[in-house]
């Protein structure tokens, strides 16, 4: 690696890269410029630029990346329906190729030697931020202290803060780590690494704990367009405000928490606690849209490159070839997904209740149980006879072997 004079730090102001920040000027004695991403955390980013300054930070930059956040990340994954083993929503995941693009363009303008991140060596963001890094510059330098430095532990990190003057919130007692977007907010380590005890009920902050949701349901239209989301309740919305929207209304009534054991990209299993109150509602409406507007065998076949897409992001290959073809050939088939879904809301459930599109396939006169003059029903003799012809021929070869 050569001289390193300037550092372009992603930093949060949490434990791990406000120590982060000190260790690199006295490692590299270099300038630090603090970066920050705007991808949601609220009022999570208020005092940074002093805090990051008073701990010796050269230059501090803070982007507003929201609005490309949801348009650009969230709705294309929402649009392929895309959920890591069956559960996970991807909220994080999807936030760092967002966080790395932003991050690159402030390394060319300032002319820095490397970046620096606070992932840990066990963990999938130290990935998806230096794949995320090296699409956008291949000659990238990354400094990852967790893979260099002696502080073995989020305890020693807590000891490294306080013998430097160091303010931080996390507590020897209450060390697990949160990360907050637009989509989610994500809860790991301490408490929470034995899978066997429940998360503290104090913990959660964008839902509403569903045995103190309201005692009424509340119901909620989404109009999708082309398979994107475009108002709530009637009311046009842009994909921000649509969002911010749908998580205050599902946080009220408890939606959207999970509590999973996943499988992490380095090889480890870990527990993730999950608030994705408005990102539940649409991938549920959206499905919902889905159902009435798509042909079963593209639905098929789109499914089953769910896990496949999902696990691309997952472990961070944005950027990738492979993850931009799947997403061309699954937005393909939303030009039809639009519509207006109704969902119902109560103690921390989301029912589809209703369904309408001007696309849609769904024919009540074929369906009917009624009396019908569009459907003849003798037609499934012979449909049935050749479904069924390929095992009728592997039933008689084996009756002939066994005789």
């Amino acid at each position: 690696m050569k001289k390193v004079e300037k550092v372009v730090l992603a930093y949060s102001g949490g434990l791990d890269t406000s120590v982060i920040l000190r260790w690199l000027k006295e490692k590299y004695s270099c300038e630090v410029v603090a970066w920050c991403a705007d991808v949601g955390q609220a009022e999570e980013l208020d005092g940074l630029e002093q805090k990051a300054k008073a701990t010796g930070a050269a230059g501090y930059v803070q982007m507003d990346l929201r609005a490309g956040f949801v348009r650009d990340f969230v709705f294309p994954a929402l649009r392929v329906g895309a959920l890591y083993e069956g559960e996970y929503l991807l909220g994080t995941s999807l936030a760092r190729p967002c966080i790395i693009e932003g991050m690159m363009k402030t390394v060319a303008e300032t002319g820095a030697d490397a970046i620096a991140h606070g992932a840990t060596g066990k963990g999938n963001d130290q990935v998806r931020f230096e794949i995320g890094a090296v699409h956008f510059d291949p000659e990238v330098q990354v400094i990852a202290p967790w893979r260099e430095w002696d502080l073995k532990s989020r305890t020693d990190c807590i000891q490294y803060a306080k013998t430097h003057g160091i303010p931080v919130t996390a507590t020897a007692e209450k060390p697990y780590s949160m990360d907050r977007n637009l989509l989610h907010l994500s809860f790991e380590g301490g408490v929470l690494e034995d899978p066997w005890v429940e998360p503290p009920r104090d913990m959660f902050i964008l839902t509403k704990d569903p045995e103190d949701a309201p005692e009424e349901p509340e119901y909620l239209e989404i109009d999708f367009d082309a398979g994107n989301a475009v108002a709530v309740n009637g009311e046009a919305l842009e994909p921000v405000d649509l969002l911010s929207r749908v998580n205050t209304i599902a946080g009220r009534h408890g939606v959207g928490r999970v509590d999973v054991v996943e499988s992490r990209y380095v090889g480890m299993k870990s527990r993730g606690v999950y608030e994705t109150p408005g990102g539940t509602v649409l991938h549920k409406a959206h499905r919902a849209m889905e159902s009435i507007t798509l042909d079963r065998e593209q639905i098929r076949i789109r499914d089953g490159l769910v896990p496949e897409y999902s696990t691309l992001v997952y472990r961070g290959f944005w950027f990738s070839p492979e993850r931009e073809m799947l997403q061309t050939m699954c937005d393909s088939i939303q030009n039809v997904v639009s519509g207006t879904v109704r969902m119902k809301l109560f103690k921390g459930n989301v029912t589809v209740v209703g369904r309408k599109s001007p696309y849609s396939l769904y024919r009540e006169d074929f369906v009917t149980f009624e009396q019908d003059s569009v459907y003849d029903q003798a037609d499934a003799t012979g449909f049935i006879r050749l479904n069924a012809l390929r095992l009728r021929l592997e039933a008689l070869r084996d009756r002939k072997a066994r005789a």
